[in-house]
Parts: C-alpha cells; structure tokens; sequence
C-alpha cells in the first residue's frame, strides 16, 4: 500500500460525527452490531487497492485462527498497528521527536537494555509463533532486533543479537505473501505484515552487516571510519551509506566518495541526437549520469576535468557543463538548476585550486582528446625524481612491439577492432567523461585491442581516477618500500618467476623487476593484506598491456574496490562470491544441483576462477579477454561466464559419476578454449601448445563463449548481486565462526570433563560476554585481541571484568561473600603469561575443575588461589560497597604480578606466543610451549608452594563462606574449626622440635576455635593475626598437610564431593547473561 492509502480509524459506524466516506470496508464479528471502518476511500478505484492488498496480506492469515474473536484482535491489531506506522512516517518527515522519543521509552521499558543501545527505527509487524502470527513492533537498535507483542493475553518478547543472525532473506510461501526470515543459532524467525518490507529488509540488511564486520572482520572495519562510533548510527544516515556505496559501486569511483545530490533529468546524446532519462548524481569530486536503464548510457564526469558549469536562459532549465577536450554536457530539466548551478561552479572552483599547480607544470594543448595526458605527465616527473627504476612502457609492446609492414589475418583483425574504437571515440569521446553506451559493451565483448587495453583497463575501473588523485604516489611507496624484509616480501621473492612463467616478458629481469615493485609497493601501502599468493598471476597480467605505475593502481582498484575482502588471509570476499554462484547455479542451472549431492564442488572448482579470474585455468591469450569484461562489468562478468561454462559442459557433467570426472572434463573444456582473433605469437600462446591429437575435442571461441554468457545470463542484475553478496557474507562468516568453535572444542575437550554439548554452551556463553563488552564501550580493548589470523584458542580472550561477570554466573562459589576476591585470584592463576587475559581453554578448565574435580583438585584448586602468584592482599576503597571489588579496583588487582625481571617477561610471552611478535613462524617455540604443556599435566602436589601465615587465614574465611548457607552449615563450621586447631597444634609441635623457645611467640596472636562455631567468631580471632612479627619465622603449611587434614571429616569431603547440576546453570546464565551484563 502506498503512503496515505490505508486510512483507518476503527471508529463504530453509529458514531454520527463521523464523516463518511463514499466508499469504505468493514469488518463486523458475527453476533456483534458493531462494524469496524478498516479502509476507506474517494472513489472505486482507491477502495479496490485497499481491498486487493487485504486479500494479499491479511485474509490469507485469517484461516490460522480458530475463532471469530480472535480474528477480530488480529485485524484490529493490524490496522491499528499500519495507522501508527503510517504516522511515524508523516512525523519523520517533519522531524518530530516526540513520536520517536515515545518509542524509545517503550524499548527501553520493554527490554531493559543499557540505555547506550541506541534505537535506529521500529515497525509494526507480525511475529509468526509456529502457524500464528502475533501482531506488534520490531526495533531495530545497534546491536539487536527485538521484537514485543501483548495480545490475546500473551505477551511475547524476543531479543536477538545481529552478530549472532546466519541468515536473513527474504521469503513467500502459502500463507504469507513476503516476509523477512532471521536464522540465529539455529532458530529461526519469520515477520511479516510489513507497511515498506524492502525499506525494512534494507535497513535490516545494513545493521547486520554492520555487526558482522564490528565484530568479526576487523580487518574490513578498520579500514570504515564511518563505523567506528555506533551511537552516531541513525535511520537516514544507514540509508545515506547504502546510496553511496551503491554510486561507488556503478561508477567505481573511490570509496572516500559521498553521494550528495541526486537530480533527475535528461542528457543531450549528440551522436544519437536524443535525449536520454535518468539521473544526475553529485559527489565531491564527481558529477555522474545514469540513464533509466543503466546499460543505455552513462557518464562520468570528475569535477577537475571541468573548465566551466553555465546555465540556459530559456524554460528548459538546462545545466551546461564544458570540460578539457573541448567537451560539453547539457542536463536539461533539472529542478532547482540554479542552485545547482550555483554549487557546482563552488565546488569546482576549490577543485580547480586544489589542482592548479599541478596543471600549470604540464600545459595540456586545446585539442586535446586524453583529459588523462596531464596527469600521466605529472606522474612521470614526479617518477623521475624519486626513482629512475619504474618502467614506463608496457611489457607487451617492449616484447611484442606491433610490425606494421607484415600484417597476417589476425593483424588486420586487431586493426580493424582498432578502427571500431577509434569511432567510437569520435561520436562518445575519449578518456574519463567519454560516454558509455551499449555499443561499448559490445565491443568489450569482442575483445578490446591489444593497444589500448591498458588505457581502457584504466578507464573501466576507476584506477585512472585514483591515479590522478595521487600523482608521484606509486614512485614515492617503491622508493620507500625498496629494501623492506618482511614474511610478504619473502612470499613475493619465492612466487616471482612462477607468475606467466612461459611468457618472455617475465624470463628476463625487466619483467621481473617491475612484478616485485609493484607487489612490494602494494603490500607496502596495504600490509592488513600485505601478498597473496592469486596476487602475483593477476599482477603480471596487468603488466603486459599497462604502465608499471597503472599496474599498480589496477592492482589497488582490484584488491580494494572490485573484489573486496579477497586478497586476505580468510579471502572471505571470495568465499562470498562462490556462495552467491552456487545460489546462481541454483536459479539457472536447476538439474545440474538436482544431480550434485554436494553443492560444495562448485566451490572447490571455481576458487581459482575468482581469485585469478580465469588466468590460472584459460589459455592467457583467452583469459585477458576476460579481464577485459571484468574491467567493465565487475564481478557479474566472472558470475555470467561461470554459469555459461557450466551450461556448456552441462550434458558431460551430469554424466559424471564422482567429483573427479566432473573436474577432468573442466579442465578438458579450458584446454580447448581459443582465441583465434588473438595477434600474440604462437609461442607465447597457451592454447595453440594443444596438440593436433586432441583436435577431436570441440574448440571453442572465447569470445563466443563470453557473448553467449551475455545473451543467457545478462539480465543479472548489479542490485541483485549487492543483495545476494549481504546475505552470503552472515553466512559465511558464521560459518568460519563455527569452525572456529569446532575446532576450539576440540582441542579443550581432550583436557576436561565437561561434555561436548556442556563446552558449546559455555563457549557461546564466554563469546557472547566478550561481545557485550564491546556493544557500549567505544574505548574497549577487547576486540583489539581478536585476530582471525591466530591459533584457534588465541581468536578470544577475555579480561578480568568479563571473567568476573561469568563467574557470577556460572561459579558454584559465587554465593560467597568475597566472590569478587574469588573471582580475581582465579583470573590470576590461569593468567600464567600476565597478559591480562585468559582464553577458553583457560576458562573451561577452572569451570571443569569447579563442577567435576575430585575432592582434592578441588582442593588444590582453592588452594593455589590463596598463594602466590594468585593470591594478592585485597584492600576496598569504599566499605560500603561490601566486598564487591570496582571495575578500576578489579582491573588494577588483575595486573598486580610477581615481579620479574624484564627481559624474562619478554622471552615468556614470545615463548606463550610464537606469531604475535614475528611473521615468521618459529617451530622451535611451539614445541618448547608444547613440552611445558605436558609437564604441567604431570605437575605433583609435592611441588606446590607451603601457605604462610596470612594466606592460611584468608583460606580459612575462604571456607567459612563457601559454607555460608549450606543445610550442613553447622556440622561444616565445626569440621573446619577442628582442621584450623589440628593444623596449627601440629605446627606448634613441629616448632618445639626446632626451636623451642620460639614457638609459642609466633603463635601468640592465634587463637583456635574448638567448640561449634558461629561464621563471626571464627573469622574474628584469626584477623588477630598481628602483622610483622618478621623477628620471627612465620608459620605454614604444606597441601600434603591441609588435605590429610580435610579427609578426616567427613562433612568437608561430601560438601566438596556432591555432584552440582551445570546443566542448569548454564541455562540460566543464558537466561540472565544480559540482564547481569546491563546491571554492571
């Protein structure tokens, strides 16, 4: 329904102050005279849409419902529901806060949510609880989707973390039309009933997104300033992002890029002498032009290209804008044109300021057709004064310069598609502003010539912009990356001369040279990708057909634009992209996934497509073909052509039997693909080496195969790729997450107890805490630990306050009175690298040892954490907090450690941690780590260091709480104190034997409890305890000692032995993990 059809006021029909409209529709309850007015409308043809978007939407879900009553809440439910939805967006408009601020009163109520979760927006909607829908509202806030409804009597709630979604899409079935499906853990959830479901669904999309990358993808996150501070987030400004990465997108202009403006209006096309509908967008450096249909024509205009912006006197409302070349643009009827006019010409002028010097070195001639000359002269002068090394030819035309005077079949072919060009150029100019059309598709098609493939590359991608934007850039980073060692350098030194190997170009040192610089000069520049392996075959491509320097900014127009997230150590972009095939073969390909039992194969097959597109698996002569469409269309080039090569091979790959058949008749298909227009010499071309014998295979034309990919598969469009790519990517990475969590468990589980369903809900419980600790606190550290690069066990650590948050909630000595103290000492115990965090193996094995210990680990586990180096005297700042320890004081205590001298320090932890101070892997480490490991399963309790004086009498309150509101209260009280005296009369005996006189001195201050004892007067004498009797030797005790005491009384042993159900525990942890979090 449209913005202001839906009326609706639920008022009765008998109310006679009503004005009544001529046309309505009403919904009476049977045995009721009251009729609700749900629609109305003016006229016939208003009141049918109501209708027909009732029967689409709500009738439907009538027939769920088993009585009349019922239905009639839904409805009125509903409608109510759409009336205040319709209103939020009115009040939006006029930016009202009041309705808003409203809302967010009742999130708040509703949720119990820290009150720095910020609520972006909210909708009515139906929340579908197995077959029946309950109507309410979804909130939408930084880090969660909730959901509340309170009808029929029941209310329902739902929270769920954006981080924790796998899947969000958006579906039908019988029942319901459209709506939104959410997968969390396993869980999933449909809302439906939505006024605006694709505003709803995009919006949806983006904070998931958001999380995922927050959360997980660092990497991607750090270079996204926009995303750093979560409570800026806002409704208009998540859809102002999605324009703007979407303008980026279709005219591969730099990321840094903000769409400003958007105008419709109509261009002048002066070859086809038509005007042209579509848009006008404004960026900061940009003015661009789609047509309505993107494909029908397109402009790019950048603002330092612009010599003048002037306006028509006359009633078309023109915008006439003339750039270098002798070029210019007229925009007919745009709205408000003069102040458009008016901020353009302010624009351009501080882009004309800001490249006027550079300009002014170079004069660029008045008939000049290459806007791009001067910047190219620019780079050159600045390439000369930092470094005389870089290349300024391509390799192609050093090792294969063109011979004019012999031209074979082939040649005059390669003339003649220069020709094409080249009229092209003369009817849609050339350079940056030239205009894009279907013809230009059409000749990329064919296959761009080999002269000009490295202007066009440039072109197509946007790196021509990104050049100009840094003139002397490239020349500066070779010279400063010159001579840098490093893990990416040594991979790049090792891969050199495996990149076109047969190529002559790269069998000499010119070749060479100029693929290290600029793989060395990119890892220098970006070093969170640093080399990958893929980057060395694409790298020496660019090379042959562009200018070192354009390599290097293909490179970086590839690696950061096109092909996101897939030069990385996880190339996450690229299992995207194969997740988004698969779904493609899906669509197009339906019998080929009915005969595959396993999706994954497609996967497998086409890693290499992506990541070299198509080199590494066509002949090179085939495969820069391919480039060239990649350069124009993206990735829905490398989608198209994928799918056209599966349907061409579709009859021999649903004969195969097994995986191996399927992979053997590829790979048989890519031998025998061609380029037979290709001007290269048969000695440098892959597929002319297939022998003779092999004739009997069908040869097939690239470009044959590249057209027939366009005609089948070229509806696909670009929104739909973006679309697809968002829901894939929850997906995966989730997917990489619970690897993670496998393989995690898998190693923990070898060391503890605990069962495998018992690890995985403690291990959701301990991530799910480290991630509360970064939804609110922009200054956190924690997330700054997560590396996906590192082991397993090393991706999440947690600090003390998040340790003690968890050990409220899953300690079986929580119920303590110093469990704060509790807490601290066993941070610091399993803290053994004084790092200030703890992993989950750490985590688990305390958890492990708290709920299935026998008696005596339970023991020497209680016993550890009142000695050194866990024990540390701990002294409150404010009494009147109890015993609770502050988040400043826990934190402080947490980093109190035995001191050690520095370099010692340094050596431990480089030995805890191999890879965090070196690339390079050190073997030796690992194994020196491994061997300690072993040695502390076999630590021997003779080995463990004697209590003292102090540590003894904090132990001793340590057991007087634990026992603190236990049935057996009483009898445990008494079976302590009888301990306390029996060790220390056994100590006084030992003192007699070596030093009679003073014996009883260091007693003196001691006084043991022998009657039944109250918690009070067994904790009042050993306080008495004085303090520096350091005359003196102090007291203490062995655990040999203290255990055999303990096993005398039986009352201790059954306390420490009865089994504590965790199970239970863990489930309320869940329950109130959040809640415990807020309260913090």
């Amino acid at each position: 329904i449209t913005t202001g059809l839906l009326v609706g006021t639920l008022d009765s029909v008998l109310d006679s102050t009503a004005k009544v409209a001529p046309f309505r529709i009403l919904h009476q309850t049977p045995d009721s005279q009251v009729y609700l007015s749900i629609a109305c409308g003016a006229n016939r043809e208003e009141i049918t849409k109501h209708w027909e978007w009732l029967e689409e939407n709500i009738m439907k879900t009538l027939s769920v419902f088993d009585s009349n009553e019922d239905i009639t809440n839904f409805v009125q439910g509903k409608i109510r529901g759409l009336i205040a939805e319709e209103g939020k967006h009115s009040f939006a408009k006029e930016d009202d806060p009041e309705k808003f601020r409203e809302a967010l009163l009742k999130f708040e109520k509703c949720f119990g949510l820290p009150e720095q979760e910020k609520l972006v927006t909210y909708y009515s909607c139906s929340y579908w609880k197995g077959r029946v829908p309950c109507q309410g509202w979804l909130y939408l806030s930084t880090n969660f989707l909730s959901f509340y409804s309170f009808l029929l009597g029941s209310e329902i709630k739902l929270v769920i973390s954006w981080d924790a979604v796998s899947k969000l899409e958006k579906t039908s079935n019988v029942i319901l039309t459209e709506s939104i499906h959410v997968c969390s853990q396993g869980e999933n959830h449909y809302f439906s009933m939505f006024l605006h479901i694709n505003q709803t669904y995009l919006l949806m999309e983006q904070l998931a997104n958001y999380a995922i990358k927050r959360i997980f993808d660092k990497e991607t996150f750090d270079n996204d300033p926009v995303l750093d501070d979560p409570l800026q987030i806002t409704k208009r400004g998540l859809e102002n992002r999605a324009h703007s990465e979407q303008f980026n997108a279709f005219f591969r202009l730099p990321k840094e890029e903000t769409l400003k403006e958007v105008h419709e209006c109509f261009l002048w096309v002066p070859f086809s002498h038509f005007n042209t509908h579509g848009k006008m967008c404004v960026s900061e450096n940009y003015i661009c032009f789609a047509s309505q249909d993107g494909n029908l024509c397109s402009v790019i205009i950048p603002l330092r290209e612009v010599l003048a912006i002037d306006k028509t006197n006359d009633s078309s409302k023109s915008v006439i804008i003339s750039v270098k070349g002798k070029t210019a643009f007229r925009f007919s009827e745009v709205k408000e044109f003069e102040q458009l006019v008016a901020k353009l010409r302010l624009k351009c002028g501080a882009t004309s300021t800001q490249y006027h010097n550079i300009s002014t070195e170079v004069p660029v001639s008045s008939d000049s057709v290459d806007p791009s000359d001067d910047t190219e002269v620019q780079s050159l002068t600045c390439q000369r004064e930092c470094s005389k090394t870089v290349n300024t030819e391509a390799l192609m035309t050093v090792f294969h310069p063109q011979n004019l005077e012999t031209l074979d079949s082939k040649m005059l072919k390669e003339k003649m598609k220069e020709q094409s060009w080249n009229i092209l150029f003369s009817e849609c100019g050339r350079g940056v502003s030239m205009f894009r059309t279907k013809k230009t598709r059409d000749l990329v098609v064919r296959g761009i010539p080999e002269t000009l493939r490295g202007e066009l590359w440039m072109l197509f991608s946007g790196a021509v912009n990104d050049m100009a934007a840094n003139p002397g850039y490239y020349a500066e980073v070779v010279e400063q990356s010159l001579g840098t060692c490093n893990l990416a350098t040594e991979e790049i030194e090792r891969d050199l001369r495996r990149s076109l190997p047969e190529h002559p170009a790269f069998q000499s040192d010119t070749g060479i040279s100029a693929l290290r610089r600029v793989l060395t000069a990119y890892a220098f520049r970006n070093p969170k990708i640093g080399y990958c392996q893929a980057m060395n075959i694409l790298t020496s491509v660019l090379l042959l057909y562009a200018k070192e320097e354009e390599a290097f900014w293909l490179l970086v127009a590839v690696c950061e634009r096109m092909l996101p997230d897939y030069f990385n150590r996880r190339i996450i972009g690229a299992l995207v992209d194969q997740a988004v095939f698969e779904e493609l073969i899906r669509d197009h390909l339906p019998q080929l996934t009915e005969h595959m039992t396993d999706m994954t194969f497609f996967s497998s097959v086409s890693l290499s497509w992506f990541l070299t597109l198509f080199i590494s698996v066509l002949p090179i002569e085939s495969a820069v073909n391919v480039v060239d469409c990649f350069f124009y269309d993206g990735i829905k080039a490398i989608l198209q052509l994928g799918l056209a090569i599966l349907d061409y091979n579709l009859d021999k790959l649903l004969a195969c039997k097994d995986d191996a058949e399927a992979v053997t008749a590829l790979n048989r298909f890519f031998n025998n693909v061609t380029n037979k227009d290709s001007p290269l010499p048969s000695s440098v071309q892959q597929g002319s080496n297939v022998s003779d014998e092999k004739s009997s295979h069908v040869r097939v034309d690239i470009t044959d195969l590249i057209r027939e990919s366009n005609e089948k598969y070229g509806n696909i469009r670009y929104e739909d790729i973006h679309s697809m790519r968002c829901r894939n990517r929850l997906y995966v990475i989730q997917t990489l997450e619970e690897t993670t969590k496998q393989n995690v468990l898998r190693v923990v589980s070898q060391d503890v107890k605990l069962s495998l369903h018992e690890l995985d809900e403690l291990y959701v419980i301990f991530k799910k805490e480290l991630f509360f600790s970064y939804y609110w606190c922009l200054s956190s550290p924690v997330l700054k630990h997560h590396d996906p690069s590192l082991p397993y066990l090393e991706q999440y650590q947690i600090d003390c306050q998040q340790f003690r948050v968890l050990y409220h909630l899953l300690s079986p000595w929580a119920h303590s009175a110093n469990r704060d103290s509790l807490a601290l000492w066993t941070f610091r115990l399993l803290d053994e690298n004084s790092d200030c965090l703890i992993n989950f193996k750490e985590f688990s094995s305390a958890i492990d040892i708290m709920y299935n210990g026998s008696f005596t680990e339970k023991l020497k586990l209680l016993f550890k954490l009142h000695i050194s180096p866990a024990y540390t005297e701990v002294q409150y700042k404010d009494p009147s907090n109890g015993d609770e320890l502050s988040k400043e004081e826990l934190l402080y205590l947490s980093q109190l450690h035995v001191s050690k001298p520095a370099k010692e320090k340094e050596a431990k932890s480089a030995k805890n941690s191999p890879e965090k101070e070196k690339e390079k892997v050190n073997i030796q480490a690992y194994l020196s780590q491994w061997q300690d490991e072993l040695l502390k399963k076999e630590e021997n309790i003779k080995d463990l260091p004697r209590m003292n004086q102090s540590e003894f009498i904090q132990f001793s309150k340590t057991l007087y709480n634990l026992f603190h509101g236990d049935p057996e209260e009483e009898s445990l009280y008494q079976a302590i104190a009888v301990v306390t005296s029996l060790l220390l009369r056994m100590e006084e005996v030992g003192r007699k034997l070596h030093s009679p006189t003073s014996a009883m001195k260091g007693l003196s201050g001691v006084v043991c409890v022998s009657g039944v004892p109250i918690e009070g007067q067994a904790e009042k004498p050993l306080e008495k305890e004085p303090s520096s009797p350091r005359e003196e030797p102090q007291w203490s005790f062995a655990f040999e000692q203290i255990l055999a005491s303990l096993l005398n009384e039986p009352a201790l042993v059954k306390f420490f032995e009865k089994s504590i159900d965790l199970k239970a525990k863990l489930e309320n942890a869940k329950t109130s993990q959040l809640s415990s979090r807020t309260k913090k």
